[in-house]
């Protein structure tokens, strides 16, 4: 019997070796199952991550669990939670944090594997680089803009800014985010895992 088109696409994705040429290899990291309802969208492993094999298994990922009010049982959960960053795996370090996402990674693999989550009720996009490819008409405009217009594309699609301790300033200078923006979604988050 063959195997169905997502698993043997996930099993193709995480023995790709097309950027061999990274600081530590590539060892591509993905969460995805065909009942998810969620899909996080996000940028690229970090370190840590690429160590464990485990998506925002670090302390933005701590952080973006909190956003949402989800326990790790729900999060890592693959036929409720899909995590595909743009690129999947640890891109490396340079001056001022990780390199982006590596450009070969999402015209490989990106849509093929998009395709196959059928069920999907709600996407957060994390990231300018997840913006770029799920939010194409929000060119131009700066993180801050495009998250402060979240009403703009509710309920199906929510950009967040990047949950990395990295981001405190952003979020001290941007209160609105912490008191307006998390309180509505995570019922949403609850919704969508309910549908």
């Amino acid at each position: 019997m063959p195997a169905a088109p997502l698993p043997a696409l996930l099993a193709e994705i995480r023995a790709c070796t097309a950027c061999a040429d990274l600081p530590l290899g590539p060892r591509p990291v993905v969460q995805a199952g065909a009942t998810a309802r969620i899909l996080i969208a996000a940028q690229a492993p970090g370190r840590k991550v690429h160590e464990t094999g485990i998506p925002f298994n670090d302390a933005s990922g701590e952080r973006l669990r909190a956003w949402l009010g989800l326990p790790p049982e729900i999060f890592y959960d693959p036929a409720r939670v899909a995590i595909v960053p743009m690129g999947f795996c640890f891109p490396g370090t340079g001056r001022s944090g990780d390199l982006p996402p590596r450009p070969e990674c999402a015209p490989l693999w990106r849509a093929q594997l998009l395709a196959e989550l059928r069920q999907l009720r709600l996407t957060l996009v994390i990231g300018r680089y997840a913006q770029a490819w799920h939010l194409p008409g929000a060119g131009g405009q700066t993180l801050t803009e495009v998250v402060a217009d979240w009403p703009a594309r509710w309920p199906a699609t929510v950009a967040l800014p990047h949950p990395s301790p990295r981001n405190n300033l952003w979020l001290k200078r941007n209160p609105w985010f912490e008191a307006e923006l998390l309180p509505a979604l995570r019922p949403l988050v609850q919704q969508a895992l309910a549908a």
